[in-house]
């Protein structure tokens, strides 16, 4: 019984719509404005087509991309709001109707007919308006990236593709009047002397990562004038991409779907992504840095936009009378049904914004399944997440719920410090403090020459090696929150055949582990072969060399590693054996 009186009541709502059928066929000059109307909007739509596609074929959709997606969100309402804007004047201004009210006493049909058009022209609108809120709010946004970017530099002191003395075009240093934390007055004071020792001054850290001194902007509005040179620098990049001096060796295309060229945009979240790079023109294929956007979640400007014009779709239905109490209780069952059937789709959906809103994860990170899979992620869906084996050996697909409703380990987010650990045995003949002392060599050797492919130290240290070279510290002296004396060496144990050591020292992520252990098994190789350390085979059966001799050998060179003991030291195991 409820059913049919909801249907009843839906029917009863619809019936006002009933003249409307009638009121086109009741006049051949309103069939013609009729005609005219759709006829114009449909011109309309095709020329906007063409013109959308003109305009991003066009430079200044590259160089101001928010002002061309604003032009094209806006040229459409306007010629179609002219349009029917004019076929209502028209309507109004001419004897279209017969006057008199209309089907059961409502409206009059030149009412009805307005009322028709004017429904066109605010559904236009508030859609126009849905359209260009987000393109003014994502501008904001960007106009904040960008605030964002100037920060960087000023805190790198320039960028690395910058021209030469870019930064100091704009900033002069200002030392600070005493002796900065980590570093004598004496040194100091012979520092403040030269210009070589400013600039080292200049690029000194503290061992909390903090800067010394200030900079003070030479010129009024020195925000403008970097923004002038970062376009600068786009330009120089779009022409080089449209001349065909670029990597591809073939002129670039604007417009095309795949991004052969970046926007501005891009082009600045590209150099944000590795570490303010130069890009270079040609360099990646066509659509890399769209296809590495594809699985990204909207911006929540895309929910103002479908929320802007779901109200005013809805004000519009009540306006002609519906009830939406009515129409929201037809609605509900079928809603209810289709929410069970897609429940697991919609889990994995909303795990997906979960995901992304409280940033839990991206791709990249390393991670442990809790089903002891161990790999990186690849791309995250709102169905399913790809983890990829760290040694490429597979793919593993698990719905994306389950990276929010099981346990699973990322050794990628949050984390600033991973050690990088070697265990080794040597000779009970060599003395434990002058293996220590090797040992911290060792580990220092590997703070200041192990590093990644772009020169970027792999260990984290309190200063970074490059800033005693009077070159930009490559961030490996960043966003260190707590005291790390390294390297760590500890004597472990007492084994059979051998004398225990294990060293370790911080890298700065997850996956740097590796190749700095590599790099430390070298140059413990290198050293230990310097100052005739020697690594024990396994004792199973009874020992039969000479071990005066061998001590003899080994004792040779006490004077060597001695020299080692006292320019290194031994870490924070205690000397002894000096009493008497």
């Amino acid at each position: 019984m409820a059913q049919h009186q909801i249907v009843d009541a839906v029917v009863a709502e619809a019936g006002k719509f009933e003249s409307v059928s009638q009121l086109v066929m009741s006049s051949p000059s309103l069939q013609a404005a009729l005609v005219a109307l759709v006829v114009g909007l449909v011109a309309i739509g095709a020329a906007y087509r063409s013109l959308s596609s003109w305009t991003r074929t066009r430079e200044f959709s590259y160089t101001r991309p928010h002002l061309a997606r604003f032009v094209r969100a806006a040229v459409l309402p306007i010629f179609a709001i002219a349009l029917v804007s004019s076929v209502n004047a028209y309507t109004q201004s001419f004897a279209l109707f017969e006057e008199g009210n209309g089907a059961g006493g409502g409206s009059s049909p030149r009412e009805t007919f307005a009322r028709m058009l004017n429904t066109i022209n605010i559904f236009v609108i508030g859609y126009t308006a849905a359209t260009l809120i987000p393109v003014v709010i994502t501008q904001r946004q960007k106009a904040g990236e960008e605030a964002a970017d100037y920060a960087a530099w000023r805190e790198m002191r320039g960028f690395p593709d910058d021209a030469d003395g870019a930064f100091h075009s704009l900033f002069r240093w200002i030392p600070p009047k005493h002796a900065p934390e980590g570093m004598g007055e004496p040194e100091f004071a012979e520092l403040m002397e030269t210009e070589a020792g400013r600039a080292r001054l200049e690029s000194y850290r503290t061992e909390k990562g903090i800067g010394v001194g200030s900079h003070e902007a030479t010129v009024p509005n020195a925000f403008a004038r970097w923004r002038s040179m970062e376009r600068s620098k786009y330009a120089a990049y779009l022409r080089s991409c449209l001349d065909g001096s670029n990597e591809s060796g073939h002129r670039l295309r604007l417009g095309q779907a795949d991004e052969e060229v970046y926007p501005i945009d891009t082009w600045r979240e590209e150099r944000r992504n590795t570490g303010y790079a130069r890009i270079v023109a040609g360099a990646r294929p066509p659509g890399h840095a769209k296809k590495k956007r594809k699985d990204l979640p909207r911006s929540a400007t895309e929910a103002i936009r479908i929320a802007l014009i779901a109200a005013v779709s809805l004000g519009l239905v009540s306006w002609w009378g519906v009830n939406l109490w009515v129409l929201a209780t037809a609605t509900g069952g079928l809603a209810v049904g289709v929410g069970l059937a897609l429940q697991e789709t919609m889990q994995n959906w909303f795990a997906y914004l979960f995901i992304r809103k409280d940033n839990i994860m991206a791709e990249g990170d390393r991670v442990k399944l809790e089903s002891g899979y161990d790999g990186y992620i690849h791309r995250i869906t709102p169905r399913v997440t790809y983890v990829r084996h760290a040694l490429h050996e597979s793919i593993a697909i698990v719905p994306t719920r389950q990276l929010v409703s099981s346990q699973l380990i990322n050794y990628t987010r949050e984390t600033m410090l991973v050690p990088a650990s070697v265990s080794v045995g040597v000779s009970y003949l060599n003395d434990p403090r002058q293996v220590s002392a090797i040992l911290v060599k060792v580990g220092r050797r590997a703070m200041a020459e192990s590093v990644d492919e772009r020169g970027r130290h792999l260990v984290r240290q309190k200063r970074c090696p490059y800033v005693a070279q009077n070159r930009p510290s490559c961030g490996c002296d960043r966003n260190i929150h707590v005291s790390v004396e390294q390297p760590v060496v500890r004597f472990t144990k007492f084994n059979d055949s051998s004398l225990d050591f294990e060293m370790w020292v911080y890298v700065r992520d997850y996956g740097s582990q590796f190749k700095a252990e590599t790099d430390m098994r070298v140059f413990m190789h290198e050293e230990f072969k310097r100052y005739d350390i020697r690594i024990p085979w396994p004792i199973r059966t009874v020992y039969q060399g000479d071990e005066a001799r061998e001590a003899r050998e080994i004792a040779s060179l006490d004077a060597a590693r001695n020299a080692v003991v006292d320019e290194h030291g031994i870490g924070d195991i205690s000397r002894g054996g000096d009493a008497e």
